[in-house]
């Protein structure tokens, strides 16, 4: 098969489904370590390699949560969220979607008004230097329970806090033990205020938790729904109904959700006519960015430079950009790809 990289490299992108504290790359995370010397995060990025190496999920969410605990002052959340902007920019990433967990920061003591202002100076920043469209996610950390869900609720829709760039409303976190029902009111609440609903399910249970999700919490899209392809009738509902998964495949066997990227369910997926988006959830923590997972979807599903093309437009057309901005993103990709093939 024909190396798919530097086209890849070189093709604009959106991406949907990537968290803001593990974007950080290891020079971030190291110096965000170095400015607090209690943490047991090393301080050197390459034996950062060795700490993001997971035994199964729930180690995963441990490791997560002890560098959410180096984002500390609104400092630290600029200079993260603008770092961040730049890896994707050098991916040629030009829309993302990125999930922010303020309850994260609030509760160690970042003033919320001050993380607004640090998150939305980043942004536009990002797009002015980089021309990269930031929007945010803000999402419930599951493991914290209702407590921290009134607390997102509460920072994502009140008129005067609600920043600018936020267009939707998560649940992540452990799947086992938080059933998503309970976080009904919650998410009614945030589409009530205008933000679109994409809560993570089906990622370590099986298929009900999707179901879940879409009937309880309006889900447009899902986050990771890897259980989806145990259940025939979920799937035709979700192609029915053009509700997206946001498949990230090395994430996937990094957390030990999936065994091997050979026994990935995406071709099932995409054989049920499912709206398929790639992404790549935490990357520097999994080892690998936006445009390795591009190359790891072409391998499994057999594409070639326009079958890549195609994934890349069903981010676009599952984002939640503006009319306009879809239209132009996705013209992009295609005089790209025409533009590379008449080479």
């Amino acid at each position: 098969m024909t190396d798919l990289h530097p086209f890849i490299a070189g093709l604009p992108k959106a991406e949907l489904h990537v968290h803001h504290v593990g974007s950080a790359s290891p020079r971030i995370v190291a110096e965000l370590a170095a400015r607090h010397p209690d943490s047991k995060v090393p301080t050197d990025p390459e034996a950062l390699t060795d700490y993001f190496t997971f035994t199964d999920f729930a180690h995963f969410i441990d490791v997560y949560l002890s560098v959410v605990d180096l984002v500390r002052t609104p400092e630290d959340v600029r200079l993260l969220t603008f770092e961040v902007a730049r890896d994707m920019a050098r991916q040629n990433i030009r829309y993302a979607e990125l999930t922010i967990t303020p309850y994260s920061s609030t509760r160690r003591g970042i003033d919320e008004r001050a993380f607004m202002a640090a998150i939305e100076d980043a942004r536009k920043s990002a797009e002015a230097e980089f021309g990269t469209l930031l929007r945010w996610c803000f999402d419930i950390p599951g493991e914290a329970g209702l407590v921290s869900a009134e607390e997102t609720a509460r920072l994502a829709t009140t008129d005067g806090l609600r920043p600018e760039g936020l267009v939707s409303f998560g649940l992540g976190g452990p799947e086992i033990g938080v059933p998503r029902p309970q976080f009904k009111p919650f998410f009614d609440r945030a589409r009530a205020a205008g933000l679109r609903s994409v809560p993570h399910a089906g990622e370590t249970t099986g298929p009900q938790t999707i179901w879940d999700a879409i009937n309880d919490l309006g889900a447009e899209r899902i986050g990771h729904g890897t259980s989806s392809v145990q259940d025939p009738a979920l799937l035709a509902h979700l192609a029915e109904h053009r509700i997206a998964l946001e498949v990230c495949p090395t994430s996937n066997i990094a957390t030990r959700a999936v065994a091997t990227l050979d026994e990935h369910p995406i071709r099932q997926m995409v054989d049920a006519g499912v709206l398929v988006t790639i992404n790549s959830d935490d990357p520097p923590m999994f080892g690998t960015d936006l445009n390795n997972e591009y190359a790891v979807a072409a391998r499994l599903l057999g594409l070639d430079e326009r079958g890549v093309a195609a994934l890349a437009k069903n981010a676009v057309e599952a984002s939640f950009l503006d009319p306009a901005g879809k239209a132009r993103i996705a013209a992009e990709i295609d005089t790209y790809t025409d533009s590379w093939l008449a080479r």
